[in-house]
């Protein structure tokens, strides 16, 4: 369910999604950030938008007084707070609580659809960001959302779509994509020496030389603060630096293997674990994701 971590991955065989609607407009980067402005004053429980973004768009930081869903109908996207940093591939969204700072990065191309919340809404979800899985019929009713006037009569057909949609979020189960910086200035030093080269493969004491404290507190404190082992949070990091690059055309192999990984089948194994399927099958559910994982 969304907001329980550690939901295990199942395989994703959903189909390839919808183009946008034929009156759906596309956006640029400030044309976006215009609409999605004006949809903050619109008294709906749900209003949604389309946005196309170029490869390599870094959004603004900012925050909204509803609560937003991203979905990545193709593309891979990272989301960066202040609590860690989140990785949406295709066919799963992103759900930001109201008024939480964020900034987000794409590295291809991005087709983006994005619903904003009210707070009645907001107020059955979780209070901080999720990344979760996205069904074929959640994916059905965003699409459709998305084509809908955005001030639709409260009593007609766009309402119990906009209903129907709200119940969908949340049943859809998490995936755990999602490194969390932890708060102690020591820890966060040593993570972002991790996050400046993923594949080190330093030791232990190494990184709590860089914190400048015991192994023994590092352990003990990096598990209090983010859930994780050190090791396990390096894992993450990883898998978050590796699905951007494979998505942007990077081969396998080569992404395995300056990752720190001994071989592609090791990182086969980790990635088939965490997202449930191969990344070559993962990519596939991108429009051009087949050419994209070219394997090995």
């Amino acid at each position: 369910m969304l907001g329980h971590t550690g939901h295990p991955a199942r395989e994703v065989t959903a189909p390839v999604p919808s183009p946008p609607p034929h009156d759906v407009d596309v956006f640029g980067h400030w044309a976006a950030r215009s609409l999605a402005e004006k949809l903050q004053r619109i008294d709906r429980p749900v209003v949604a938008m389309a946005a196309e973004f170029a490869e390599g768009n870094i959004g603004t930081h900012h925050d909204h007084p509803r609560g937003q869903i991203e979905y990545a109908l193709t593309g891979v996207m990272t989301a960066i707070t202040d609590d860690g940093t989140w990785v949406v591939p295709p066919r799963t969204a992103l759900w930001i609580p109201a008024r939480t700072m964020h900034q987000v990065r794409n590295w291809g191309p991005l087709s983006l659809r994005t619903l904003y919340l009210d707070m009645a809404v907001c107020a059955a979800l979780p209070t901080g960001c999720r990344v979760f899985r996205v069904s074929d019929l959640l994916h059905a009713l965003i699409v459709e959302m998305v084509a809908v006037p955005h001030e639709y009569p409260l009593d007609g057909r766009e309402a119990r779509i906009a209903d129907l949609l709200i119940g969908e979020l949340g049943r859809m189960p998490d995936v755990d994509l999602h490194a969390p910086m932890p708060q102690d200035r020591r820890l966060a030093r040593i993570c972002r020496e991790v996050l400046k080269d993923p594949a080190a493969e330093h030791d232990l004491d190494h990184w709590a030389g860089i914190g400048g404290m015991a192994r023994r507190t590092l352990t003990r404190q990096f598990r209090r603060e983010t859930g994780l082992t050190f090791n396990e949070w390096r894992q993450q990091v990883r898998l978050l630096e590796a699905l951007p690059r494979l998505a942007a055309g990077e081969t396998v192999t080569n992404v395995a293997l300056d990752l720190g990984y001994e071989s592609p089948s090791a990182f086969t194994a980790m990635f088939r674990r965490t997202l449930g399927a191969t990344p070559r099958d993962y990519l596939r559910t991108t429009t051009d994701g087949g050419a994209q994982a070219r394997g090995t």
